[in-house]
């Protein structure tokens, strides 16, 4: 199954201040989420952002929040957002059958996320937009969430699945807008 822009929604999991420095290649995880939810506005690509324990955790990370809107921002105390009221309305208010999701941490938030909205939803998960404290650990969870039918993507899969056709004015300037900085 293809991604497609009328069908799809992008949920950022938990990439707050206090964790993702621990996790592995933050700089870039950042960089990608930022890509994501900068493509996504540009699309009109509904965008929901968690933040687990902020108290504990912080807020989101300040070059993606800076992207969202309060609105946009649910806060969770259960690892999946899939188990959270709130994060359960939001995503039945929004009715898109596809959810894309990147963030941390990839085997305990992104994961579980993914496999409980996988019951009911067309789950993709950015592998390059997502991490953990340990690669072995992020390695497992893609593992697990191929295994169970939860489609793992790339960013520019993203990106082309999204735009689905050349040769139109809107993918000359958003490809030499984004396709050009993907390797950011």
């Amino acid at each position: 199954m293809l991604l497609n822009t009328a069908d799809s929604g992008l949920l950022l999991v938990d990439v707050q201040q206090k964790l993702t420095p621990w996790v592995e290649q933050s700089d870039q995880l950042i960089a990608n989420c930022r890509w994501l939810l900068e493509l996504a506005q540009v699309l009109d690509i509904p965008i929901l952002a968690s933040e687990h324990y902020a108290q504990g955790l912080g807020a989101t990370v300040p070059a993606l929040s800076e992207l969202l809107t309060t609105e946009q921002v649910i806060a969770k105390v259960e690892f999946s957002c899939g188990q959270n009221q709130a994060c359960q309305q939001a995503i039945a208010y929004l009715n898109k059958p596809q959810w894309v999701l990147a963030g941390i941490e990839a085997h305990v938030c992104v994961l579980q996320t993914a496999l409980d909205l996988a019951i009911t939803h067309n789950v993709f998960v950015v592998a390059d937009a997502i991490s953990s404290r340990d690669p072995k650990d992020k390695a497992l969870a893609l593992q697990r969430l191929t295994a169970h039918g939860v489609g793992v993507v790339s960013r520019e899969m993203v990106f082309f699945e999204w735009l689905q056709r050349a040769a139109t004015p809107e993918f000359k300037q958003l490809s030499q807008q984004f396709i050009k900085r993907s390797d950011s």
